[in-house]
Formats: structure tokens, sequence, C-alpha cells
């Protein structure tokens, strides 16, 4: 259960962006490259398992380091856009299309074998299935590359989908709407099992290809777009405007709404590295929807958040994600990274279960990052639990709740997670390992809340500096009380040997007395506690802070009077 040395034999693949040109980095870029350089190191035990997507529009290819129900990783991606649906006629797929999939298949797999993956799942969807060479196809990878892609139809598209997104946002019920190249998924889930779903031709790829002929789109084709949009959703029962309540929850995931999600959170200068669980309002995707519709191509492929690639054809897929969207009457859809690749895997990762989703995801997504990172867990699980009594004790001060103590709960379990760069800054470590991960199961304010929290566990006045779009009002009182409790935690187990068993707090208007409870004089941790958050403890609550312990000094040393 311990990370070992296991370096990979092949570099990370960029294929966008290669360049030969080495410019002076920032900080921020600089840890990540470090963490990047542990990435050689991996779970003893792991498996690194590939899975392959040939969509319609783009293949990609992702491999997980892991080891079954404890914890994994992302450990490489590459994406490539084949564009296998182009050309597609009633005679099938396209000779051209084919080959540049056939390309992009034969450079994953040799990747796969030249980087020690031990077992690869390729898969294609919407374009292949629907295609009547589609068979012919699929017996030509086996043919030449040795890969059996497993084919799958749209309901067992969405379900992959929605394995995906279970384990990542902290969804009860809800739908789900994946917007692919070639096809469209809406499905709905009921407590956290999926449900049903239907596949539509409502992929910006394919709709593309049947309406869109001018640049910009003109209003003739919006409307034929909107028509048609309108056309297939009425054939879901169960997406009428007249079954649908407020209430409802909506998640999406795929290229199309990821990069529109990238747009608005690029305009709101979005100061996280990941859009786990980011809430893409209704009226940020009409502003999408609005410059899509009125800039030409080369300027919509300048847009910020928008790959250059996905600016042909990304407005009919906007205008999918709009459609269910009034359908369904949400003014918000939650993003979710993980998808059909990830379902795919946590297939596998979590095959022991009954059914492949982790009941509590994020308390497994704090301790997957813990487990991932080398954290102490006999210190952190006690710091952990100190913070708890002092959170408790202290409730009639600061007046928090369960959702803030579960926040101080993660930042406790994560906050010594820099020392896997660095002992020195390891406080400003564990921020940027946050920032730039993610915490799946958790909202981006609740991300930079705990990552806030690590950051200020040492030292410094806790402040919301660069992540004050994403906090809200009471935040930086809240952020200063939490950090306050977590630093006196932690400086209460600065022997990191348990000595401090409990600790119980008394108070008046002036004074706030903490008393440590032990077997053994605890001399380290009252110096350190009294010299590093003893004063921020006295600032967050507006007391001077007395810490006493209930054993007493050794005295065998000690004249007798």
């Amino acid at each position: 259960m311990f990370l070992t040395n296991r370096p990979n034999s092949v570099e990370t693949h960029d294929l966008e962006n290669r360049s030969p040109k080495c410019p002076a980095v920032s900080l921020d870029t600089y840890i990540s490259r470090k963490v990047e350089q542990c990435s050689c190191y991996m779970l003893a035990n792991a498996q690194r398992i590939a899975i392959i997507d040939l969509g319609s529009n783009t293949a990609r290819l992702i491999v997980m380091g892991a080891v079954s129900g404890y914890a994994y990783r992302l450990e490489d991606e590459i994406r490539e856009v084949v564009r296998l649906r182009q050309g597609m006629t009633e005679a099938g797929l396209n000779e051209t299309s084919m080959a540049r999939a056939l390309f992009t298949l034969r450079l994953f797999k040799r990747f796969c074998d030249s980087s020690r993956v031990d077992m690869i799942i390729p898969t294609a969807t919407s374009a292949v299935r629907e295609a009547r060479n589609g068979p012919q196809f699929v017996e030509q990878v086996e043919r030449e590359l040795g890969l059996s892609l497993q084919i799958l139809d749209g309901e067992r598209e969405a379900y992959y989908a929605t394995l995906g997104i279970l384990n990542e946002l902290p969804l009860t019920n809800g739908y789900m709407l994946d917007i692919g190249g070639g096809s469209a998924q809406v499905g709905k889930f009921k407590r956290r099992r999926f449900q049903k779903a239907q596949s539509l031709l409502l992929g910006a790829l394919a709709l593309t290809e049947r309406f869109v002929a001018s640049d910009p789109i003109d209003q003739a084709t919006i409307a034929a777009l909107e028509q048609e949009i309108d056309r297939q959703l009425d054939s879901v029962p169960w997406l009428q405007k007249k079954q649908a309540k407020p209430t409802r929850l909506l998640a999406g995931v795929g290229g199309t709404i990821r990069n529109l999600a990238k747009m608005a959170a690029a305009r709101r200068q979005y100061p996280l590295n990941t859009l786990h669980g980011y809430a893409l309002k209704g009226d940020e995707l009409q502003e999408n929807i609005r410059l899509l519709r009125e800039l030409p191509l080369a300027e919509r492929q300048q847009l910020p958040g928008l790959s250059s690639d996905r600016a042909d054809i990304i407005l009919p897929g906007a205008m999918v994600l709009a459609g269910v969207m009034a359908r369904l009457q949400v003014d918000e859809v939650r993003v979710s990274i993980n998808g059909l690749r990830e379902g795919l895997f946590f297939e596998h990762f979590w095959r022991h279960l009954a059914y492949p989703v982790v009941a509590n995801v994020r308390r497994f997504q704090v301790l997957n990052m813990a487990r991932v990172y080398q954290y102490q867990k006999n210190h952190a699980i006690h710091v952990r639990h100190l913070a708890d009594r002092l959170f408790e004790q202290l409730a009639p001060l600061h007046g928090l709740g369960r959702w803030e103590k579960e926040l101080l709960d993660a930042a406790a379990i994560l906050h010594d997670l820099g020392t896997i760069i660095s002992y020195y800054d390891h406080h400003q470590h564990s921020q940027t390992l946050i920032i730039n991960s993610g915490l799946p199961g958790f909202t981006p304010r609740e991300t930079a809340l705990i990552a806030l929290m690590t950051r200020f566990h040492r030292k410094g006045r806790p402040t919301p500096i660069g992540f004050e779009t994403l906090l809200e009002e009471g935040d930086t009182k809240r952020l200063l009380q939490l950090a306050a409790i977590l630093r006196l935690a932690e400086f209460l187990e600065r022997g990191r040997n348990a000595n401090v068993d409990d600790v119980t707090a008394i108070w008046d208007e002036e004074t706030l007395r903490l008393t440590l409870i032990a077997d053994e004089y605890p001399a380290v941790e009252l110096w350190e506690a009294e010299r590093n958050a003893a004063a921020l403890v006295a600032t967050a609550f507006k007391r001077k802070v007395i810490l006493e312990s209930t054993a007493a000094p050794d005295t065998w040393a000690v004249p007798l009077a």
C-alpha cells in the first residue's frame, strides 16, 4: 500500500502542444511539473489500465494507475481529433476517415505497449455502431492492431457516462446529458443508480454536417437546428416540460459541455485549474451561444477556453444543451470531468461492489488524494481528531455546522500533502496540489476553502487572496476560524506521537482556556502551539488564549525545598 518507484518508459505525450521552446514558468507551473515527475511513483501492486474511446469526432486514450477499491490516479492522456463521422454516407464510414482512425488507434496501441499498460479496454460509439460498414471496420482493427473494439449502444454509452458522473459528483437524483460528435445521450438516475436513457442523433458534428453551410451560421440554419432539436427531444416522453420540476438537477459530460464551461470560466477568470463540479449557468450558456452565432470561424477559434478544433461544430451542441435545460426547467448544468472513459474504468475499479458507484464520493475522494500523495496516515487522522474536538467544543463561539466540519475534516487529512514535493513551504505545495488536481465531489467554492485551510495550516494570516470570485459572504470569517482550529490541532500533534489525547475548552468574555489531556507532559506541543497557533486562535475567537495540561511537568530533577 506504499508508493514505489515505477518509471514509465515513454514520456508524457502532448500531441496538440508540442514546442521546442522552454519558456520561464511560474511557481505553480514548476510545482505542477514536479508533481508530474512524481507520476513515476504509483501504488505498489497497481495496475495500469488504458481506456480507448473512439468517438465520432475525437479519439481519446486515458491511462489509470490503480489498486482496486483503494486508490487511483490519471497517469496519462492522449487526445486526437479524427472526425470519424466526417463524410459518412448510407454506405458507411468514409475511407479517409477510417484511415485517420486506424492511424490514431495504432499510435494508441504502440503507446500502451511501450508504457507497460496491463490492460486495454477499447470502445467505439456512435459512428461505428451506426455505419453500415462498422463491423468490417471493427474486424480490420482486430486484424491489424489486435484491439477488440467494444461497440457500445446508446443506452450502454449513457450508463458508463453516468458511472463516471456519480463517482465524481455527490448527486442522488437527477438527469445526465452527454453530447458527443455523433449522438447525444440523455439519461436519468435515481438514488445514485442509473435508471434509463435514450440516444438521439444530436451530436455536435452530426448536426453541423447536416445543417451548417454558412459562416457565421445564418438565422435560417439556426431555425432549422432548433426545429430538429425540438423534434428529437419530443421523442423522449420523460423530458417533456409538463413533467419537469424546477428542483431537477442536470449533470453534463463530454467535450462540448466541457468546452462551453471553459469558455464561461475564462470570462470569469476562474482561479481553479479543473472544472470538477463547475456550475455552468443558463445566462453563461446564452452568452456562449451569442458569441458562437455572431463571430466567424477565425474569431471563434480565438475565444478563450474554446479548443480551436471544436470551434466549427460546437454551436449546434450548445443549442442541444440549451434545449435540454429548457425542457427540464433548470438554470444550470453541473459539469463532470468524468464521463464514458472513467465510467468504464470505475466498473473495473469497483468490481467488488454490488454496484460500481462509491457510496460517499466526497469522503473517498479525500482519501484517494491522500493515498496517492503519500499522506502520513496516523498523523493526519490524529490532527483531524483534535480539530473535530476543538470544532465541537467551540461551536457556541463560531456557530458553524456540519458542512464546515466536513471541510475541516478534509483539510486535516490533506494538510501535509505538499511534503511530497518538499518539506519547505509544504503548506503552499498542499494548496497547489489541491488546486491543480481538484477535489471531485466538492464544489469549486468548497475546494477553494479546503485548499486555503491547508495553505494556512502552519503560518500566515488566512485570507482568500486569489479565490475571491469563488467565495461568498461570510467565507472570510469562516476561513479564519477553521484555519485557526486546524493550525492549533496541527501544533498540538507537533510531536507526531498522539501525545495529546484530547482537549477541553472553557471561556469567558476575555479568555479562552484550552486544557490538553495527555499521559505525559506535552512540552513540545505546548511550546509549539503557544508560538505558532495561539495568536491566530485569539484573533479568530477574540479572546486571550491560555494553554495548559492535565499532565504535570517532570519534577524528578527539581531539588526539594
